[in-house]
């Protein structure tokens, strides 16, 4: 391993193994999506009044609408509380397990999207494969053990996060920098937040809203597409549901390496938010295949993506990574949460087993769409900010590049970082 560390290769090496890290869990995150009549479905279908009203009666947990989104609020909120106070101890301890901030040390310059792209699409493998496989594990199997085979996934992640762990140890160490991480370290202080730029916030909360109209979406785009659209089963509504990951795992390196060798993240961040609004406004007031809606929301969010979180890197000191990027994170949970809350509340407290009025999807996407209109707001005022503050997101490839070489890290003149 030792020997191993001398190389340039090590750190897609590690990379390999930081991309597995979240696959189980984002195989996880969607499986109530996917499973959305058979959490909202009568606790039993026998002797049921529903029965006689209708011939798809589906035996389930008994939750209603607004009682499953609290599902996905009460993940978003428990996450929101973890993730800040893990990002301070990551950056007062050293960069342990944390992903992002793994990738934001080992990768930088115009490697970080592509390195940030590929870990998306790994975790984003684990979404796909997801509404593909779950509702045939769900189909011969039955839910019990199909939740206990997602907790399997979340097993074996848990132990690439360990690989991960050990081989960011040896590196840093074979680096001779694991003294100056430390040093930095000790400097870290919570207090530290309030010296966070105007720059990170406006790109903070750009993320939240772009965010509140993706993951609520997904959350109920499966029982949206057979209530509205006739003809579907709740197989082939998980596949189009899940086609916006889909999209984005074909598309997240691809976005990663155009936005690496482009620059501009700002501006693709906001050219990504305005083509978002179509898809909601093609949601709420028409009947076009959703399929169509689905895919070009998977290509909008790959782009987006690929520039937001990866900026978060060039407006915030190194020492201080995993704060920022704890406190992004939390951000954007609570937004998610009270964005689910809502939506629960939108669709009503009715009968389990029965369609949602159309009309009540509607309101919906309207809401959705808001959001992503919010976005839009937010990442005009990013780019203005930018601008003023030097223009670190909008650099292109060439003046990135230029700047490197004026200014260069220790790290980076490293064999290990160095070789291509």
């Amino acid at each position: 391993m030792v020997r191993a560390a001398a190389k340039a290769y090590y750190r897609f090496i590690l990379l390999i193994f930081n991309c597995l890290l979240t696959f189980g869990s984002y195989f996880c995150f969607d499986m109530p999506s996917v499973l959305q009549q058979q959490f909202q479905g009568n606790l039993t279908c026998l002797n049921s009044t529903e029965t006689n009203r209708t011939t798809d009666c589906v035996e389930g947990l008994g939750m209603t609408p607004q009682q499953y989104n609290l599902l996905y609020a009460i993940y978003a909120w428990t996450n929101a509380v973890v993730v800040t106070l893990s990002g301070f101890f990551i950056d007062k301890l050293g960069s342990g397990v944390a992903q992002d901030r793994i990738i934001a040390f080992w990768f930088k310059g115009k490697e970080l999207s592509l390195a940030f792209g590929l870990q998306l699409t790994c975790s984003r493998l684990g979404s796909v494969l997801n509404f593909f496989l779950t509702p045939s594990i769900d189909r011969n199997f039955g839910i019990q053990w199909t939740l206990w085979g997602g907790m399997l996934l979340c097993v074996l992640s848990f132990f690439s996060a360990i690989i991960v762990s050990v081989l960011d140890k040896v590196g840093t160490k074979q680096l001779g920098l694991d003294a100056v991480l430390l040093e930095d370290s000790k400097k870290v202080r919570f207090q530290d937040i309030r010296y966070l730029s105007l720059r990170y916030w406006l790109l903070v909360v750009t993320i939240m809203f772009f965010y509140n109209g993706i993951f609520p979406f997904v959350a109920d785009a499966s029982k949206f597409i057979q209530d509205k659209y006739s003809g579907y089963s709740q197989q082939e509504a998980s596949y189009i549901a899940g086609a916006i990951y889909d999209a984005s795992l074909l598309l997240f390196s691809i976005a990663g390496i155009l936005v690496d060798y482009v620059g501009l993240r700002a501006v693709i961040a906001l050219i990504s938010a305005v083509l978002t609004l179509p898809v909601f406004a093609l949601l709420a007031f028409t009947f076009v295949s959703p399929l169509v809606s689905t895919i070009w929301l998977g290509v909008t969010y790959s782009f987006a993506a690929a520039s937001l979180w990866p900026s978060v890197f060039l407006v915030v000191p190194q020492a201080n990574i995993g704060i920022a990027l704890g406190l992004a994170t939390t951000v954007q949970m609570i937004g998610s949460g009270l964005c689910n809350l809502i939506v629960g509340q939108l669709l009503g407290n009715q009968s389990r087993s029965l369609k949602i009025p159309v009309w009540h999807w509607q309101r919906v996407m309207i809401f959705l769409l808001a959001n992503i209109i919010s976005c839009v707001i937010a990442s005009i005022f990013l780019n203005i900010v930018d601008k003023q503050e030097g223009g670190a997101l909008n650099k292109t490839t060439k003046r990135s590049e230029a700047v490197q070489e004026e200014t260069p890290e220790p790290s980076e003149t490293s064999p290990l970082l160095r070789e291509q």
